[in-house]
Parts: C-alpha cells; sequence; structure tokens
C-alpha cells in the first residue's frame, strides 16, 4: 500500500490531451462504483443522473494568473519568470526563475517600460522572492504575463479562457482546477434547476499539484502547501446537507483537500498541506469528479484512498483500452 511504484503506469504520449474537448461537456466520462470498481462509459454532461435533489456540488472559483512573464537583465540576458505565490511583503512574489543559477540577490530584471523586479531573497528550494516595481504593477502584469499550461501541454491554446472554469473568480492560481473545466453554463443550470446546491470554495492551485513523488515509501513525501478560504455560510450549508443524509460532491482534488481541511481543525482560512493517500478515511466528501492522473503522483494516490488502489489501477487500464483522453484536458471520472 506504501510502495510509490505501485501506483505507477504506462501512458503513451498519445493519450496526453493537448487541447479541451469542445463543448466542455461533450469529453468523455467514466462512472465508477468506487467500492465494487463496476464503470459505466458515459458523456460528461451525463453527470447529472447521478446527482439527486439536496445534493451539494462543491467547486473550486480559483482563478488562473497570467503567471509567466519573460524579462531581460540589464546586460540583456533573458529570463523567464513563474509566478508561484504572493508573499506578505507588498509587490513581492514567491518565483521560479530561469535560468536560475545565473539570478543573483539584488538582481534587476526588465520586463516592460512598466515594469521591473528586484531579486530579494533566494530561497532554499531553488525559488526567489521578486519585488516587483512600476504604477500600475497588477495591471501590467496582466498585460504581459501568459497563462502557464501544464508541461505535457506542448501546444499552445488559442484562448485562455480555456483554461479558466466558467466560475473562475479569484485570482492566484497557477494552474486550473481541471475538474471544473468540463462544465459548461448551460449544464450548471441544469444542475440548479433539479434541485442541487452549488457551492464555491478557492484553493488557489500551485504547482505542486504536477511534482512526482521520488520517494519510495509514500508516507516520507512532503506536500506543497496552498491557501484555501470558505465561507462560514457555505460551511454551514454543506454541514446541514451532511446531516441531513445528503450526498456532498467534490469537483476535483482541490476541493476535496480544502473540504477535508476544514474537517480536521474548522478552520475556514489559510494555508493547507494535507497529504491524501490509503487509507485516509473521509470526513466530508461522498462523490468525487476529477480527471485521470499523473502517475507516481499524491492526486493519484488521492484517488485511490478514495476508492481503492487495485480499482483506480485497472480503471486507468480500462481507460487507456477506450482511449480515454488523460490529464488536465483530458476525459472525466466520476468516483461514486
Amino acid at each position: 500500500m506504501y510502495k510509490i511504484s505501485d501506483y505507477d503506469y504506462d501512458l503513451p504520449k498519445e493519450m496526453i490531451a493537448q487541447t479541451p474537448a469542445e463543448p466542455r461537456d461533450k469529453c468523455k466520462l467514466m462512472v465508477l462504483d468506487k467500492k465494487t470498481g463496476d464503470i459505466e462509459h458515459k458523456i460528461f454532461k451525463d453527470v447529472i443522473d447521478y446527482l439527486e435533489p439536496g445534493d451539494v456540488l462543491v467547486v473550486n472559483n480559483t482563478k488562473v494568473i497570467p503567471a509567466r512573464i519573460y524579462g531581460q537583465k540589464t546586460t540583456g540576458a533573458k529570463v523567464e519568470i513563474l509566478l508561484l505565490e504572493k508573499t506578505d511583503e507588498k509587490n513581492s512574489w514567491k518565483c521560479l526563475v530561469k535560468p536560475g543559477g545565473k539570478i543573483k540577490v539584488n538582481t534587476e530584471i526588465l520586463f516592460s517600460e512598466k515594469l521591473t523586479g528586484i531579486v530579494t531573497h533566494h530561497n532554499n528550494d531553488g525559488s526567489r522572492i521578486i519585488e516587483f516595481v512600476g504604477e500600475d504593477i497588477w495591471n501590467e502584469i496582466n498585460r504581459i504575463g501568459e497563462t502557464p499550461l501544464p508541461p505535457y501541454i506542448t501546444k499552445k491554446i488559442d484562448d485562455d479562457s480555456k483554461y479558466q472554469t466558467k466560475y473562475a473568480k479569484k485570482e492566484g492560481a497557477v494552474a486550473a482546477p481541471t475538474a471544473g473545466l468540463h462544465f459548461t453554463e448551460e449544464l450548471l443550470q441544469k444542475i440548479r434547476d433539479k434541485g442541487i446546491q452549488i457551492e464555491e470554495v478557492t484553493l488557489h492551485v500551485g504547482l505542486g499539484t504536477f511534482r512526482p513523488i521520488d520517494v519510495e515509501d509514500i508516507r516520507d513525501h512532503k506536500i506543497h502547501e496552498e491557501f484555501y478560504e470558505v465561507k462560514q455560510e457555505t460551511y454551514e450549508k454543506i454541514k446541514k446537507a451532511k446531516k441531513e443524509g445528503n450526498n456532498i460532491v467534490a469537483v476535483g482534488t482541490t476541493v476535496v483537500r480544502t473540504l477535508e481541511s476544514i474537517a480536521l481543525d474548522d478552520k475556514l482560512m489559510g494555508k493547507t498541506g494535507i497529504y491524501i493517500y490509503p487509507p485516509y478515511k473521509f470526513k466530508i466528501v461522498d462523490k468525487l469528479i476529477t480527471n485521470f492522473h499523473l502517475p507516481k503522483s499524491s492526486l493519484l494516490l488521492l484517488v485511490s484512498a478514495f476508492s481503492d488502489k487495485e480499482i483506480i489501477m485497472k480503471s486507468y487500464e480500462e481507460a487507456k483500452k477506450e482511449n480515454y483522453r488523460f490529464f488536465s484536458f483530458g476525459d472525466a471520472m466520476l468516483l461514486k
């Protein structure tokens, strides 16, 4: 159960989705009974058939920021910056920098006529703290920055909104909560019309979501922390529905991590480093809508804890046989 090699699988490169389905809700949906392993093959818009009046569908309303910015040093050498998270200091961000070795403390980086950055700190993990200087810093970052797609997506998208959920509101993520990419406005309205509550939480997805586990014993892995926030009113609605015997349906692993974090200590805002792996016992989430995850990833461990390792690994082999598309722009799974 604790060997990371047991959570590995081979995936042909051509099965990694490079573009999203159009329309969004026409992708494939694997419906998996998390206890028996029984599988149905559906289309995503059919997900409504597995939701009941009184259930609560919980989504992550984080919005991906244009986190990739290109600049140059005063010497003319080109630099690429990836914003990771805002620090407590005004106008300062924790960033990844390429090429990393040559960017020292006090290095000045010119991004545009209106925006410069000063490297103020070199962190132990290789990241840097950069203080941005300019008149209207955030507007300029939005103007010159690019949406950072995951490293396994090699094609540029023709419209950045394709890498945002329809309910994205709160800026702060450097990766999309991809299970939510499948929902259209029409499907969300049909879900409401059926008597299903849709509630929003916020978790700003970080780059750590793509980081493979590189230790053999999964218990030795240290997971990344991410900022989350849940309104008191939202949490009360979720608790009430749960108490009345209705299902809490999480759209994505980020929602799972948010709700299960709150269940541990009742804190509605902060940073969570909750690490969910078998045999974790879930306290809030009853059903999970998710995508197909990378081998040896913490997300694959989470869905294995939600179901069963053997069931999940068999379902992934079935998905390969049925030509499902994998990862961020890929097809979906409902674990019920």
